[in-house]
């Protein structure tokens, strides 16, 4: 590996997300939540992949960072890139999604196909309250 084009990339995704290091060196371990959950999503996106499984993608972040990491998602889908988001946060699903899909116990027990979506069905089928196809 070359430690020029490491230290180059860990550059382009500091400025690209920025994201709050003293410099490409810093461990990501070292930085806060929102800050290490930039550098994830960044080494992620870098390739600018076509598709994106993201799973509980702000679990644990303060408001500033979970609306960074959903402009990025939006961004990113805006461009043409197939999402996979997989959530129980009922605020992000509707806020993302296009499409809604629950599972219950391993099973599909309703699906949405259009938002504005209906967050008190999709609430009780995600507690397992109902099965409908809506």
């Amino acid at each position: 590996m070359s430690r020029n084009a490491i230290r180059q990339r860990a550059e382009r995704i500091i400025a690209a997300l920025s994201v709050k290091a003293p410099g490409p060196r810093t461990l990501a371990g070292t930085l806060s939540g929102g800050h290490a959950q930039r550098v994830v999503l960044g080494r992620v996106l870098d390739g600018e992949p076509d598709v994106l499984v993201v799973a509980q993608p702000t679990r644990g972040l303060d408001i500033g960072a979970t609306e960074f990491v959903w402009d990025t998602l939006v961004e990113h889908r805006s461009r043409g890139a197939a999402i996979l988001l997989i959530s129980s946060d009922l605020d992000e699903v509707c806020s993302l999604a296009d499409r809604v899909v629950v599972l219950y116990r391993g099973r599909i027990v309703a699906e949405f196909d259009e938002g504005p979506f209906d967050r008190e069905a999709i609430g009780s089928a995600m507690g397992g309250f109902q099965e409908a196809a809506a």
